[in-house]
């Protein structure tokens, strides 16, 4: 155990080294917003712990990012991070099923062009640099590029004596990436996940709300913000192409999602602050038609749809020095596959392997609980609990190991591997973090599995518990 503690040290240790090395020159640079408001970012972000906004925040992005005066637009950030699986020895392949485990590396890096363009006109947009977004077969990683959150807004506010109304437009490749709580899918996961296998375990790769038609797609929406109290949002996603190709520039083409026609989303929030306390819930929705191949969308016999529906609830404290969030997110996924994928056969033979598995089903329902506690001293210190609950239909077309054809059992997808089909994952994260400077966050992670693939024990059929993926994960994050 106390190899193990030195070891970890060592790693923090690296990890501020190597934060320290992205972060020179961090006194003569300011976060883009930072410097266009003059505010310190506890003014915008709830304890200082960006990205989750403050009311404040919330009132500076609904404004379409406007507020205060046109400055440099460019800021940027970077993450290193360790990742530690509590057991690698139930692997037929340990390389990569944990690649990097135990070692310390550059996660992510992002560009921001981001802030106020006129007084009614301004834009969030992200471009991110991945180091290992590939691997050739000698094992070698490969880095790649690609425009990753974009937020651009046309924003009119109308005060009188009696009502403040902010009425706005935003061009968005994400739904949700414009919603100003950070229960919303686009925001409640926000420390960025490492690509190497030995991070598919960590809370950011735990089951989160989410829309079936995922992001890097091109949507409008337009949107009201009534006396800081009834927010609403409507508005239609479509495959991004044309002149909204930006939105998904540097996405392969079989990665993208190919939606057809305009695709309806939906947002409703009721909101309520007093003193130090502010109250959210809220309730948001999509129904999207996507073609199974991105490649191939000459059928309509290939295309399936999703219809999701969430609930989500948001409390804050704010109050110096402390800093208290608790958020709570729901969210149904219904996904009806398309007559090409619909009863499917199943990939596996029942035990001797001379009569194939049920086939597919023609649909599947999903439920995503996700709730989290955070507390902050002096924007410094700070730890949170979180807990999230993954149920659904159990299918066949969903097995990645079973019986083959000759009665052996095989796997897919390694120590992810699923035997029942049973999508069905639940445990809790605990997290500490400490803000040593204002551009600057350590934290560390413990995610704890109860449940995983739709089982606590033998999960994949080769031995392995979900216990098994308990991990511990270090991160340095700094943004300038």
């Amino acid at each position: 155990m106390a190899t193990r503690f030195r070891s970890i040290f060592s790693v923090l240790g690296a990890l501020v080294m190597l934060s320290g090395a992205l972060l020179c020159g961090e006194a003569q640079a300011v976060p883009t917003f930072n410097r266009q408001t003059g505010q310190n970012c506890v003014a915008c972000h709830a304890g200082g712990q960006f990205p989750e906004l403050t009311p404040y925040g919330r009132m500076f992005k609904l404004t379409g990012y406007t507020l205060g005066a046109r400055t440099i637009p460019i800021s940027a950030m970077a993450v290193a991070t360790y990742s530690d699986v509590s057991n690698t020895s139930k692997s037929d392949d340990p390389k990569a099923d944990f690649q990097k485990n135990r070692k310390p590396i550059f996660a992510t890096g992002s560009l921001f062009l981001a802030g106020k363009i006129t007084d009614n006109l301004g834009a969030f947009t992200q471009i991110t640099y991945d180091p290992y977004a590939s691997q050739n077969s000698e094992g070698h990683f490969r880095g790649h590029s690609n425009v990753d959150n974009v937020d651009i807004r046309y924003v009119d506010r109308f005060i009188s004596e009696q009502q403040d109304l902010i009425l706005g437009v935003s061009a968005n490749n994400n739904p949700s990436v414009s919603d100003p709580w950070n229960t919303a899918a686009a925001w409640m996961q926000y420390v960025p996940v490492p690509s190497p296998t030995s991070s598919r375990f960590i809370d950011g790769s735990a089951p989160y709300t989410g829309y079936g038609a995922g992001g890097n797609i091109a949507g409008l929406t337009a949107y009201a913000y009534l006396n800081r109290s009834i927010y609403a949002e409507i508005g239609g996603y479509g495959t991004s192409k044309g002149v909204m190709s930006f939105m998904s520039a540097g996405t392969h083409a079989a990665d993208t999602t190919q939606l057809r026609g305009i695709n309806p989303y939906w947002r409703l929030a009721l909101n309520h602050e007093w003193g130090p306390h502010a109250l959210m819930v809220g309730t948001s929705g999509m129904v999207a038609d996507a073609y199974d191949d991105p490649l191939d969308t000459s059928s309509a016999s290939t295309v399936h749809r999703f219809r999701d529906l969430g609930f989500d609830a948001q409390y804050q404290y704010l109050l110096d020095p402390h800093s208290v969030t608790a958020q709570f997110a729901y969210m149904r996924n219904h996904t009806r596959y398309s007559a090409a994928q619909a009863g499917a056969d199943a990939a596996f033979y029942q035990p001797g392997g001379s009569v194939l598995l049920a086939p597919g089903n023609a649909s599947d329902t999903n439920r995503t609980l996700r709730a989290k506690l955070t507390y902050v001293y002096q924007a410094k210190y700070g730890g949170s609990v979180g807990a999230f609950r993954l149920t659904g239909s159990r299918n066949t077309a969903n097995q990645s190991a079973g019986y083959d054809v000759g009665g052996v059992l095989t796997r897919t997808d390694g120590v992810g591997s699923n035997l029942s089909g049973n999508p069905g994952t639940e445990g809790w994260t605990l997290e500490a973090f400490w803000t040593p400077m204002q551009y600057m966050r350590l934290g560390a992670q413990y995610t704890a599995y109860g449940r995983f693939n739709g089982a606590t024990h033998n999960y994949d059929g080769f031995g392995r518990n979900a216990r098994d993926n308990n991990t511990l994960f270090l991160y340095t994050w700094v943004a300038y």
